[in-house]
């Protein structure tokens, strides 16, 4: 890395990442996280429409986990409907990288919750 003539390090990496005074810093626009102004819009995946909802247990030590793919919601929106889905499975899951889980095979029921919802939904797998 190159350094500056009083030992300072130049690049990406200098710039103060936390204040006494305010609190954790914005490494690009150098202000207070509260008061960001390059705070990025939340990415919504890119989708054909269709939502698909499978059964895996692969990776899972045989748990069944029912699987919902091509949701086109930004990541909090996405996490809402995961909690909605879990509620009314009766169950547990999680929202991650634009995919929803939820414990178990509940195929059938996230089917029709999402179809309640106005989404187009597919099954996929046995």
């Amino acid at each position: 890395m190159n350094k500056l003539t009083d030992g300072r390090h130049k690049g990406p990496a200098t710039g103060l990442v936390y204040s006494t005074d305010t609190g954790r810093m914005c490494p690009t626009c150098r202000r207070a996280v509260g008061d960001c102004t390059c705070k990025r819009l939340p990415v919504i995946p890119a989708t054909d429409g269709i939502v698909r909802v499978s059964h895996e247990t692969k990776g899972r030590k045989g748990k069944g986990v029912t699987v919902i793919k091509g949701v086109p919601l930004a990541p909090d929106a996405l996490a809402a409907l995961a909690k909605q889905l879990k509620a009314a499975c009766g169950t547990g899951g999680t929202a991650k990288d634009g995919v929803v889980e939820i414990q178990g095979d509940h195929r059938e029921a996230v089917i029709s919750a999402l179809t309640r919802q106005g989404h187009v939904v597919k099954r996929v797998g046995g």
